[in-house]
């Protein structure tokens, strides 16, 4: 593991900010953080740069304890902030090389990784001009630069998209998933859609403690019960299509989410009914499903999987919580 978190604590006072963390991170993955404000996430993020030491518990990058060998620990990181530091009156290669130099680097080997950084980053283009007047997109595209100048083996992003428009966040995004191609990365960040689109693994953390753990696709299995569902919209009876679904294997549950007409009028007529078909678990019934109604002589309108968003389950999990 690149990363590894054991039991980690964190009190101030009688406060207990975070719960006995537990979770490694592998080389060249990318693991998005989650959880709702002060449920543990900045504080962990803060214990593994250094910036704080935990109650108790362990935390290695590396292979470096972060309190025992907290240098080298360092030395192996880049951090990037929310809200990082930009300094207006710098100029991009400035800037870089700043934070270069406060890495120990010096000289040639400074402006050497600089440059390597600033290309790594996208930013070559716009190296002599003053961060002040660059778009925010591009100060935190430095931002990001100055986290991997030197080549760290492990980056740790806090909010890397926040505040910028979309464009900006589908570039950033981009950079970070190839940064990621020789790095291990930490990202938090309270826009979940990036997650699904930027993370291999999640971790879900809510009041100092990990709830939920594990790709997104598994989370999402999870919270939906180790099911899948598909919605359909067929023109047919609603017993004859019931009975219908049920007969395809791998069905679990069939749900008609529309009320069929009672009137004298529409009874003899034949309803459009929209339907819940639930399948087992990783099961695509699609063609199955499709072919049985077209053989049965219904009309087959619609056809659609259906599934919690990522942010339903970050709901559904932290409500879970709660209770």
């Amino acid at each position: 593991m690149m990363i590894e978190v054991r039991d980690l604590t964190k009190k101030y006072g009688e406060t207990l900010a975070v719960d006995g963390v537990t979770f490694g991170v592998p080389q060249g993955e990318i693991l998005g953080l989650l959880g709702p404000n002060g449920a543990g996430k900045s504080t962990t993020m803060r214990i593994l740069t250094g910036y704080m030491p935990p109650s108790s518990g362990s935390a290695r990058i590396a292979g470096y304890d972060v309190v025992q060998d907290s240098r080298m620990a360092r030395a192996v990181t880049g951090y990037l902030p929310e809200s990082a530091p930009v300094y207006g009156e710098m100029t991009v290669r400035d800037y870089v090389r700043f934070f270069a130099e406060a890495k120990g680097l010096s000289g040639v080997e400074r402006d050497r990784a600089a440059d390597v950084a600033i290309g790594e980053a996208s930013l070559s283009h716009v190296a002599r001009r003053l961060l002040m007047n660059l778009s925010k997109g591009y100060r935190q595209r430095a931002g990001l630069a100055q986290a991997i100048v030197g080549n760290p083996k492990v980056l740790i992003l806090d909010e890397p998209t926040v505040g910028l428009d979309p464009t900006q966040i589908r570039e950033v995004r981009d950079l970070i998933r190839a940064m990621a191609d020789k790095r291990t990365v930490i990202l938090s960040t309270h826009i979940l859609p990036e997650v699904s689109l930027t993370c291999s693994r999640v971790v879900i953390i809510n009041q100092g403690r990990v709830v939920a753990s594990g790709t997104p696709e598994n989370i999402h299995s999870i919270a939906s019960g180790g099911t899948n569902a598909l919605l359909l919209t067929v023109r047919g009876k609603e017993e004859a299509v019931k009975d219908l679904f049920n007969k395809v294997k791998g069905v679990i549950a069939v749900t008609c989410l529309t009320t069929p007409p009672r009137s004298e009028t529409h009874l003899q007529e034949v309803p459009i009914l929209e339907w819940e078909v639930k399948l087992e678990k990783k099961l695509d019934l699609r063609a199955e499903l499709a072919r049985a109604v077209v053989e049965a002589r219904f009309d087959l309108l619609e056809i659609r999987s259906t599934r919690l968003s990522l942010e339903d389950v970050f709901i559904q999990t932290i409500a879970g919580e709660k209770e």
